[in-house]
C-alpha cells in the first residue's frame, strides 16, 4: 500500500490530480474502487456482526438496500454529477441551489466521514488486540500512520488503486473461511439446523435467522424488529438511496472516471460483485452465532450481557484458519480497514478544501496552496478519526452506529437531491431549510425514542421523555432515516412553493433532469449499454430475494 502511494506521488501535480485523479480512471478500476470504498470495516465486521445478530435479514442491505440505488445513481444521477464538472457533491448543491446549502452539507458530511473512518480504526484495533495481543491504543496509532502516509503521497489515485488491490485481498482472505466454516457445520442444511436453535432460544420461529422476508409481517416475528414497510421505506428508500446517490465517499470514485459513459457504468460494474458479498461477509457471522449456540461461549460476552457480535469475524479467523491462511485472513481484514479509512479521509480532504476552506476561508489562492491545504486536511482527518474511534466502543454492532450516522446525514439529503434534480421549482431557501428541518427531525425522533434494553444517552432517549421503544437499534435507525427524509421532503416542498426561484432555466441546464439532454447509447453494442447492465442486476437481485424468501 505504501509502495503504491510512493509510486504515484510523481503524477500528483495539481489539486485535481490529488482530489479527483485527473478524471482519468478506467471504468472497471473505478467500479472496483466504488465497491471497495464501501468495503471497509463497517462492511466486513459490521455485516458479519449483523449476520450473527439478525441472520439472513442482513442481506436486505444488499439486495434491497444497495442494488436499486446503485442502478439509479448510474442511470440517472451520474449525468448530473459528471456533466456539471462539480468536484464534490456539496459543490453540485452550490451549482443547483446556493452557497449556504453547500456549506450545510459540507459540514455534516465532513462530520460523518470522521465517524465512519473512526469506526474502521476501532475495528482494526480490536482485531489486533484479540488475535495478536497488541495494545488497542497502539494499534489505532499504527493504522492511522499507514493510511496517512499513502494518502499524503498519492491522494485519491493512491486510494483508488489500493482499494482495487484490497478488494481482491478481501475475496481471497474470506473465501477459505466461509468454505471451512460451512464444511464444519455440515453445509447450508447443517447451518440452518443450528440457527433454528438460535431462533427458538430467542423466542422466534425456527426459520427466523434463515429467511429474509417470511417473518416480516410483524416486528415481533423477526430479530431485526422490523415489518416489511419500515424496511422497504427506511432502508430500501431513505437510507440506501441517500447513501449510494449522495455520499461523496462513493460518488467521488465515479467522478474520477475517464468519460461520462465510464462514470455511468462505474456503479453498475460495482453492483455485480456487491450482490454476491453476503456470501463472504454475512455467512461468517451466521456461522459464528450458530457455533455460539451449539457449543457455548464461542463469542465473548460484552459489558451489556449480550454476545459481542463485532468479534464474530476475528473469532472465526482464529478458530478455523491455520497459521498460513490466518495470515491471509488478517491481511484481508487489514485491507478492508485501510480501505474504509482511506476512502473516508480522501472524501473529507476534498470537501474540506473545496467546499469549506476555498469557499469560506481563503478564496482566490493558487492551486499549489490548495494542494498543501489538502495535505493538511488529510492529517487533521486522521487525527479526528482517532478520537471518533473511541465512541464506537459503546456499540456491540458497529453497523448499528454507522446506520445511525447515515440516518442523520444521508436520509434528509436524498430528499433535497430528489426534488432538486427532478423539480425545477425547488428553490435555494427550500433546499437549505428543508435540509435543516430533516436533520432536526432526525434528532428529535432519536432523542424521544429508544431501542429495547438500552438506557437513555448515546443510543437515544436523551431528550428526557421516551415516547416509543423499538425492538432493536437497527429498527430505530431505519425509522429515524424515514422521519428525516419525510421532514426534509415536506419542508422543502412547502418552502419552495412560498419562495421565489433564484436560478433561471439556463443556469439549471445540466443540473435538472427536464433541462438536461438525454444520454444516447445507440452507438454502443447492446450488451455494453448501462441500461442492459441495470436490467440484469435488478433481475438477479429479485431472484436472490426469492431464493432466500
Amino acid at each position: 500500500m505504501l509502495g503504491i502511494g510512493w509510486a504515484l506521488r510523481r503524477v500528483i501535480r495539481s489539486s485535481e490530480d490529488f482530489f479527483l485523479s485527473g478524471r482519468s480512471i478506467p471504468a472497471w478500476i473505478a467500479g472496483l474502487a466504488f465497491i471497495s470504498a464501501n468495503l471497509g470495516a463497517q462492511e466486513v465486521i459490521g455485516m458479519a456482526a449483523s449476520g450473527a445478530k439478525y441472520g439472513i435479514m442482513t442481506s436486505h442491505f444488499y439486495w434491497v438496500g444497495a442494488m436499486p440505488a446503485m442502478v439509479f445513481v448510474g442511470l440517472f444521477m451520474m449525468p448530473f454529477y459528471y456533466g456539471s464538472r462539480a468536484r464534490s457533491v456539496p459543490e453540485y448543491l452550490k451549482l443547483r441551489f446556493d452557497e449556504k446549502t453547500r456549506a450545510l452539507n459540507a459540514i455534516t458530511f465532513a462530520i460523518m466521514t470522521i465517524f465512519s473512518s473512526g469506526i474502521s480504526m476501532y475495528a482494526l484495533a480490536k482485531l489486533f488486540e484479540l488475535v495478536l495481543g497488541w495494545s488497542f491504543h497502539g494499534s489505532i496509532v499504527l493504522s492511522a500512520v499507514i493510511v496517512l502516509i499513502y494518502i499524503f503521497l498519492g491522494g485519491l489515485t493512491s486510494a483508488i488503486y489500493n482499494e482495487v488491490l484490497q478488494f481482491f485481498l478481501i475475496v481471497l482472505g474470506f473465501l477459505p473461511l466461509v468454505l471451512l466454516g460451512l464444511k464444519d457445520v455440515g453445509g447450508w442444511s447443517g447451518l440452518t439446523a443450528k440457527l433454528a436453535t438460535v431462533a427458538t432460544n430467542a423466542g422466534f420461529e425456527p426459520g427466523a435467522w434463515t429467511h429474509s422476508w417470511k417473518y416480516m409481517d410483524s416486528p415481533s416475528h423477526n430479530p431485526m424488529g422490523m415489518e416489511w414497510f419500515g424496511l422497504v421505506m427506511g432502508l430500501g428508500f431513505a437510507l440506501s438511496f441517500g447513501y449510494w446517490c449522495t455520499d461523496f465517499l462513493v460518488v467521488q470514485r465515479a467522478m474520477a472516471a475517464g468519460s461520462m459513459t465510464a462514470a455511468r457504468r462505474t456503479p453498475l460494474i460495482a453492483a455485480v460483485p456487491k450482490m454476491l458479498m453476503p456470501a463472504l461477509v454475512i455467512l461468517p457471522g451466521m456461522l459464528a452465532i450458530g457455533l455460539h449456540a451449539s457449543r457455548g461461549g464461542f463469542l465473548p460476552i460484552g459489558a451489556d450481557g449480550q454476545p459481542n457480535y463485532n468479534l464474530a469475524i476475528p473469532m472465526m479467523l482464529g478458530h478455523y484458519l491455520p497459521s498460513g491462511l490466518l495470515g491471509l485472513g488478517l491481511t484481508a481484514l487489514m485491507a478492508s480497514f485501510m480501505s474504509g479509512m482511506a476512502g473516508n479521509v480522501t472524501a473529507f480532504n476534498s470537501v474540506w478544501t473545496y467546499d469549506i476552506y476555498q469557499t469560506h476561508i481563503r478564496p482566490g489562492q493558487t492551486d499549489a496552496h490548495y494542494l498543501r491545504v489538502g495535505h493538511a486536511a488529510t492529517v487533521f482527518g486522521i487525527v479526528a478519526s482517532v478520537l471518533a474511534a473511541y465512541s464506537a466502543t459503546r456499540f456491540n454492532n458497529i453497523l448499528d452506529m454507522l446506520q445511525l450516522v447515515f440516518s442523520f446525514v444521508n436520509g434528509p439529503l436524498f430528499a433535497t437531491f430528489l426534488l432538486g434534480m427532478f423539480w425545477r421549482r425547488t428553490t435555494s431557501h427550500g433546499a437549505f431549510y428543508g435540509l435543516l428541518t430533516g436533520t432536526i427531525t432526525a434528532a428529535l425522533h432519536y432523542g424521544l425514542t429508544l431501542p429495547r434494553g438500552a438506557v437513555p444517552g448515546i443510543k437515544g432517549g436523551f431528550l428526557g421523555a421516551v415516547l416509543h421503544v423499538y425492538p432493536s437499534e437497527m429498527a430505530l435507525n431505519f425509522w429515524t432515516a424515514l422521519f428525516a427524509w419525510t421532514g426534509c421532503f415536506v419542508a422543502t416542498l412547502l418552502i419552495s412553493l412560498l419562495t421565489k426561484r433564484t436560478k433561471t432555466d439556463d443556469e439549471l441546464r445540466g443540473l435538472v433532469h427536464s433541462l438536461t439532454p438525454r444520454q444516447r447509447d445507440g452507438d454502443m453494442p447492446w450488451y455494453k449499454r448501462p441500461v442492459t447492465l441495470a436490467v440484469g442486476i435488478l433481475a438477479v437481485s429479485a431472484l436472490l430475494n426469492v431464493i432466500f424468501w
